[in-house]
């Protein structure tokens, strides 16, 4: 974690409860970057302290999963991110663009995954191959929208392997933060109500096809 000091850093903002988490300590600014100092005093910024993916109290950086799965030859752009478990808390998945003229499984690649990435919990549960990955508007990669695609994937997951159909469509909310959005009979509401809410931190918005 990277901290700053000095006289350009402010003392605080005006509401103590914004205050929660942004000291390191006395005096130092969490800037929410993860870095770290080379032999010649260079600072290396590595990533963001939001993107760490936490598994099992297990802090692992996004960074050394895409840098290990860019080693592999058919490998074009890798971003990864955290998807919602039950007992972990948090799972690694990752989303993958191929190289033209390459093609490879997403189990191919997960198997070549498993000797490339240093760490054991690091190794990813699922890799999706895409097409495209989703971009900000500054051609940075949209990882709000693959960590929402991965919260998708995993709620259908879970529901169909309790036999409930429904649709899930998870997306911000301006007052609720990330929402899952659930389309299904009324009849099956309470039964999904019952499969998700307090395994999964999301709240849920219901609607029901006509």
């Amino acid at each position: 974690m990277i901290g700053i000091h000095g006289p350009n850093v402010f003392p605080g903002y005006l509401r103590e409860h914004d205050n929660r988490d942004i000291w390191l300590k006395p005096g130092w600014l969490n800037t929410g970057d993860l870095g770290y100092l080379d032999a010649d005093g260079y600072l290396h910024l590595t990533g963001r302290a939001k993107e760490l993916i936490i598994r099992g109290g297990h802090n692992i950086d996004p960074a050394m999963i895409e840098d290990a799965l860019l080693q592999h030859p058919a490998v074009a752009m890798v971003a990864a991110v955290s998807q919602p478990d039950v007992h972990a808390g948090e799972l690694p998945v990752a989303y993958v663009t191929l190289k033209p003229g390459h093609v490879l499984s997403a189990d191919e690649l997960l198997a070549a995954a498993r000797t490339l990435v240093p760490e054991r919990a690091a190794v990813p549960a699922r890799i999706e191959i895409l097409q495209a990955l989703p971009l900000t508007q500054i051609g940075k990669v949209a990882r709000a929208e693959l960590r929402m695609r991965a919260v998708e994937e995993v709620f259908h997951e879970h529901l169909a392997q309790a036999g409930v159909a429904a649709s899930v469509r998870v997306g911000p909310d301006i007052r609720r933060g990330t929402v899952a959005f659930v389309q299904c009979a009324a009849a099956d509401a309470e039964r999904v109500r019952d499969l998700l809410v307090g395994r999964f931190p999301f709240p849920l918005d219901f609607t029901h096809p006509a």
